[in-house]
């Protein structure tokens, strides 16, 4: 599979880099109105991190290798 630049995966995965960037920022106040508080402080942190992650994969379209892969692998494809 030959990897292409895709713009309108570049534009998602900054927006998507973007909001769980704020999510990492501003965790405590999301936490405390829409979680249980400071129970719940370390996991919006690192759900947070995985978006600044999923963010980066996507924005550099490595994602549609990645799914052809997994798929590739489950059912047998090329």
């Amino acid at each position: 599979m030959e990897y292409t630049f895709d713009w309108g995966a570049f534009f998602l995965g900054i927006l998507i880099l973007a909001a769980s960037g704020a999510l990492v920022i501003y965790y405590r106040p999301i936490a405390d109105n829409f979680g249980s508080g400071a129970a719940s402080y370390d996991r919006y942190r690192i759900w947070g991190l995985i978006g600044c992650g999923l963010g980066l994969v996507v924005m550099l379209n490595l994602h549609t290798f990645l799914l052809t892969l997994f798929f590739s692998q489950l059912f047998g494809g090329n």
